[in-house]
Formats: structure tokens, sequence, C-alpha cells
């Protein structure tokens, strides 16, 4: 009996996404499969009726693509032939390995391009690399796309949230706690701080193990920081949980009701991310909205998530998933699917600052975009390179709205980098 529902849950899901986005459907429903209206067939989760970014005008050449690698960090600029410069970074994480992907196998597909014609430049990259994992091509690709918005904001002297259709302004962010170490106890007094200091009216914590296979980080935790922390911020305070992959269906089920009781309104990655049919399972079971996306690069498996109801809410990360143009078009295919996008922004290296530009002019982006609290580690040294940073002030975060990004590299980070270049030949 409950498989039959489930089953019928899942197939229902499917047909609500189909419908969502204006699909047709072949068979009866329990064979039911959504297929697009128009059959167009786009590549690289491009809509049907989309339209290609045409910024500034054509006619330069990029002729010059450095790297800029500290640690976790890894800065890129892009060069025009006529002189023109726009910085980006690659994804956090390994980033000795995205450099050297960039240089052996982006460089030589971007250089001598036309700036001008971004979306052509990124699925030449995925298209020529297919036989490549595509975690570190899209980690490098990401360099080279936010490089070259950066570009398109210099040239056009605005910033990039303009260029695509937004406003610089304060958005409301929620504080996203990263430890599995801390006790519930102690994660309800620092959260309730926050909420008094710096006015945040949501916050996310985490349940489960990473990757846990239904084991929690620590025994009971799950069950006691949920209602620990309820209890400890108040209901006006807008509450998620992120479980990282940690549960299978029945075990992410029991905890998402435990959620649902404790009036949480957003429920993360509960299964293997990859294991869509988990979380589809897993939505269609329970009220709360189930969010996930984070570690995906590959556009069709986007369309994929969408289309089958797997989760409510859209979360790509910029910089694993290969820059602001994909990332735009993951958000008009949610946008097609009634979805709303909460882009992914675990750390406060310039991934958040990118993301506030797309969460700035996203039309369907959700009420609060991702800002972490941890104050040490990665966020310090992320705060340490560019320039001026955003912050966080009455639960709102706050960043400039100058041309392109907005913020200057440090030059004496630059000069203390591992630099490589990679040139087109005169």
């Amino acid at each position: 009996m409950n498989m039959q529902r489930r089953e019928f849950l899942r197939n229902a899901a499917m047909l609500a996404s189909g419908a969502a986005m204006g699909l047709p459907q072949i068979g009866s429903a329990a064979e039911s499969v959504a297929v697009p209206a128009k059959r167009g067939y786009s590549y690289h989760g491009r809509p049907d009726d989309y339209t290609e970014f045409h910024v500034i005008e054509p006619g330069r050449v990029i002729q010059k693509i450095e790297t800029f690698n500290q640690g976790m960090f890894a800065i890129v600029r892009v060069t025009t032939a006529d002189g023109q410069e726009g910085y980006g970074q690659i994804a956090t994480y390994e980033t000795e390995i995205s450099v050297l992907t960039l240089h052996r196998k982006i460089a030589p597909l971007v250089l001598g391009k036309d700036p001008a014609d971004i979306d052509a430049i990124v699925d030449h990259c995925i298209d020529a690399n297919h036989k490549f994992p595509w975690s570190f091509i899209c980690r490098a690709v990401g360099g080279v796309d936010t490089a070259i918005w950066d570009l398109y904001g210099r040239i056009k002297q605005k910033p990039v949230a303009e260029l695509l259709g937004g406003k610089v302004r304060p958005l409301p962010a929620y504080g996203s706690s990263m430890s599995r170490t801390i006790s519930p106890e102690d994660e309800a007094a620092r959260l309730v701080k926050l909420r008094d200091t710096q006015g945040f009216r949501g916050f996310k914590i985490r349940v489960a193990k990473e990757n846990g296979h239904d084991v929690d980080a620590a025994p009971g935790r799950s069950e006691k920081i949920i209602p620990t922390v309820r209890k400890a911020v108040g209901d006006a305070i807008a509450l998620k949980a992120d479980a990282n992959s940690g549960f299978t269906p029945p075990g992410a089920i029991a905890i998402g009701r435990m959620l649902e009781d404790n009036g949480y309104n957003h429920y993360e990655e509960p299964c293997p991310y990859w294991e869509l049919e988990w979380t589809a399972e897993v939505a269609a079971a329970l009220k709360i909205a189930v969010a996930g996306g984070e570690q995906d690069n590959d556009l069709a498996q986007w369309r994929r998530m969408i289309w089958m109801n797997a989760v409510d809410i859209v979360q790509p990360d910029v910089l694993y998933l290969g820059g602001i143009t994909r990332a735009w078009r993951v958000g008009l295919l949610a946008g097609l699917a009634g979805k709303t996008v909460v882009p992914h922004s675990a750390n406060h290296s310039m991934v958040t600052l990118f993301t506030l530009h797309l969460f700035a002019a996203m039309p369907n982006a959700g009420p609060m975009m991702e800002w972490s609290i941890e104050p040490s580690g990665m966020n310090k040294q992320a705060t340490e390179f560019f320039g001026p940073n955003p912050f966080v002030k009455a639960g709102r975060a706050h960043f400039e709205a100058g041309p392109g990004w907005g913020v200057k590299i440090h030059p004496e980070w630059l000069k203390a980098a591992t630099y490589q270049k990679s040139e087109r030949k005169a």
C-alpha cells in the first residue's frame, strides 16, 4: 500500500510539473512522461524561447586569460586586445585543479573569441569537453564567465545586476549555519544573538550527517536541534534545514514531518542529490518546500529535476554550475515551472557577490538569499582579497553599485598569488 501511494504521488508530481510548464503528457497516468510542447530540443538548458545575451557591441577579441591562485581562492582576469579587463573567480576547493583545467581545457577555446558572444562561449566550452568530468570543467568556465560579466559592466559602466535587468539594493538574507559540530543549545544561542544584533529574520541549520546514509552527525542531534532552535528564536523567524544528502526517503520524510511540525519552511537536499527519484518521493510526501541543486552542473539534469518536481526551490551555485550565464538559464527553467530560485552561496568569497547581483535581477528569486554566518576560517580569508565587501545590516545584504562587480581585487594579494597566463598568439 505504501509503495502504491508513493508511485501515485510521484506520478502526480510529474503530471503537475508538466502542467505547470505547459507540457503535454504521453501515456496513462501510471506511465506518463512530460515532453516539451514545442519539441525544440534546445541544448544546455535553454528554454525554447531563450534570447541570447547581447550586452556589448561585437568586435573585440579576448587576448589573454590570467589566473591568480592562493589556497582555496583563484581569481581570473580576462583582457581583450584593446585593453579592456574583467575579473572573476573560480569556485573554492581544490582550486589548483580548476586552474590547471582552465589553462589546459578552457583557455584555448576562449582566446580569440569575441567576448560579446557569452552564450556561444560557455556552450562551446561544455561541448568541447564532453569526455571530461564536468565539475572541474564548469568551475573553470565559471571563472571565465564571471570575468566576462565584469568586463561587460566596466565597458558599460553599469553593475552586473543592472545588465541583467535588476537593480543593486539591500536584499533580505537568511543566516546560514555551516556547522554540524555545534550543540543544539549553542546553535540556538548564537542564532538568537544574530537575530538581535544583525536583524536576521531567517536562519538555516544543519541536520543529518553529510552523505550520512541515515546516520546523524551525533546521536539524536537532528531530532533535538529542530525544536530547540524554533523555541529559542520564536515563531516570527523563518527557519530552514539542510541535510546535505543525508537520508534515504523514509528517514528524510520522518525528519521532514518534524520540520513541518516546528514551522520550518525549507528542507534542503534531503537525499543524495544524484538520486532525483528519491528526492521527488520526499517532495511528494511532504508539505514543506524541498530545495536542492547546489551540486548540479549538468543543465539537462536541471531540466529533469524541475520537470519531475524533485524540488520546489532551485539552488544553483553560480561557480559550481559554470557562471552567471548558465545560472540564469536555470532560473528561467524554474520560472516556467513556477518555482523560486535561492542560489547556493556558502562562503564570503566573490560567489556571494555574484549571487547578490543574480538575486537582484532574477524575477522569481526567493524571499531571502543565503548568507554564511561562520565567523572565521575560509570566510575570514575570503574578505581579504577584494573590497569593498558585502555586509549585512538589519537583516539585509548590502553591496556596491559600481561597474561590473563593483569591487577591486587587492594588488598585494595578486602579487602574492601563484600566477599563470594563457595568451593568444600574435
